[in-house]
């Protein structure tokens, strides 16, 4: 179908205004003042209501193949386009893990049957799988993942000359989880043998500490400087790692880039008393200093992207005790909302909520034709109400395992409608399955 939607605040390249927005075979065909309704369109009225660009989250875990019992690409792109994420990123740490071009395109092949977002998967890095990366198709895959910390799905590459090579030899964006795991043993051991094992959840950002993550974050840096590698960390989560990112130079131009995530924005260590292994993520969840000093990093573009890093678990895993609960939680559903709270709270703009989860991320991967509102451009949008709250309960709560950090809390604002290719996905409530999502393609 084609809309014609009226009367929008149209919320796009740091501007706002009320605008007409018309789309025509999942294109965004025009963008008016005014526009009259053509034949064969339906109109939408959306006064009152902002237009924003489809999120896209660069770091999400949807658990297929292999975790299906925790998630899977259906039920969590599905939680995704009901939180205004029209796109997303997955990563390799699945069952078998993605990194080989086969394994990786099967991923492919089953989004392309049930995802309702637009998809595009990580290729994962090994100790011994540069050869196979060098194979792959760097316009059709947006990164190349490296877990420089072992975390969910045991991925860590801590061979130097494997690391050499990924650096030296890769023709793309590596991204980077980084944790040192030497540090992080040395220190879980010391504080098993002084506390026993039966710990509490607030000794994770102990265990995984300010330190592992800088040690870990300046060498992956460090590497990059020494090949002129594209560089993309993941989930910065300590004030120290900001030193090692730069706001003095346009995005586009920038090699080392930063990702900040939903909950290193909004919990603190003094959220383990009540909320415990339920916002147990590596890298952990650490002071209100970092915390804050990670929000004014994303304002003043130091950190380039915000995502969710999106890892579900289920209900029974993380009620097991801390030291065997996994890390990971699911986000994606509210990241959008989470944000919008911020700019209720007067931390941030819309303009600003628009340039960290769609513009910027667009311009990172260069994203073909994606994250803007433009015409020419996929009709990849969200209609939200500021004014108009939504409560997280388990009732309306997507994702397969069925909890969230958010339960109990009542967001601002709420998610309207969301369009993926120009196709209504989500409507107050409501999905429209008929039509899937498409694979990104990289302008590179």
């Amino acid at each position: 179908m084609n809309y014609l939607i009226k009367n929008a605040t149209v919320v796009n390249e740091g501007e706002i205004g009320v605008y007409d927005v018309l789309i025509e075979n999942g294109i965004i065909s025009k963008i008016e003042r005014q526009i009259d309704l053509p034949g064969n369109c339906t109109e939408i009225n959306a006064e009152g209501l902002h237009l924003l660009p489809g999120a896209i989250d660069d770091q999400v875990h949807f658990r297929e193949p292999g975790l299906t019992h925790k998630a899977e690409i259906y039920t969590e792109a599905k939680a995704a386009v009901a939180g205004g994420v029209t796109s997303y990123m997955e990563m390799p740490n699945t069952v078998p893990q993605s990194t080989t071009i086969i394994e990786l395109e099967k991923k492919y092949q089953r989004a392309s049957e049930c995802s309702l977002a637009n998809y595009s998967f990580m290729m994962g890095g090994t100790n011994n799988n540069l050869e196979e990366v060098l194979k792959a198709d760097f316009t059709k895959i947006p990164a190349l993942k490296l877990f420089l910390g072992s975390s969910t799905g045991d991925m860590l590459v801590d061979n130097e000359a494997a690391l050499e090579g990924f650096f030296s030899k890769v023709n793309s964006v590596i991204a980077t989880h980084c944790e040192d795991d030497v540090m992080i043993k040395e220190t879980q051991k010391r504080i098993l043998e002084e506390y026993g094992e039966d710990l509490p959840a607030y000794f994770h950002p102990i265990i995984r500490n300010e330190e592992a993550c800088y040690s870990s974050s300046s060498k992956a840096v460090a590497l990059a400087k020494k090949h002129n590698t594209r560089l993309h960390v993941f989930h910065v989560s300590t004030a120290k790692e900001l030193s090692l990112f730069t706001n003095k130079i346009p995005l586009k131009d920038k090699l080392i880039t930063a990702e900040a995530c939903i909950h290193h924005l909004w919990f603190s260590d003094e959220d383990y008393k009540t909320k415990g292994n339920f916002i147990k993520w590596n890298p952990s969840v650490k002071t209100i200093y970092d915390r804050d000093k990670i929000f004014e990093a994303v304002l003043n573009d130091t950190i380039d992207v915000i995502a969710t890093d999106h890892a579900p678990h289920t209900i029974e895993e993380k009620s097991l005790p801390f030291l065997k609960a996994p890390s990971g939680g699911p986000l994606v559903q509210h990241s959008i909302l989470a944000m919008l709270d911020f700019y209720h709270n007067k931390k941030i703009s819309l303009e600003h909520i628009v340039k960290k989860m769609s513009h910027d991320v667009a311009v990172l991967f260069r994203i073909k034709d994606r994250g803007f509102i433009r015409e020419g451009f996929a009709a990849d949008l969200v209609l939200i109400n500021l004014h108009q709250t939504t409560h997280v309960s388990k009732e309306t709560i997507l994702s397969k395992c069925k909890w969230s950090p958010f339960e109990g809390h009542t967001f601002k604002s709420s998610i309207v409608k969301t369009f993926v290719n120009g196709n209504l996905v989500y409507d107050n409530g409501k999905f429209d399955e008929g039509k899937k999502g498409q694979r990104m393609i990289f302008n590179r």
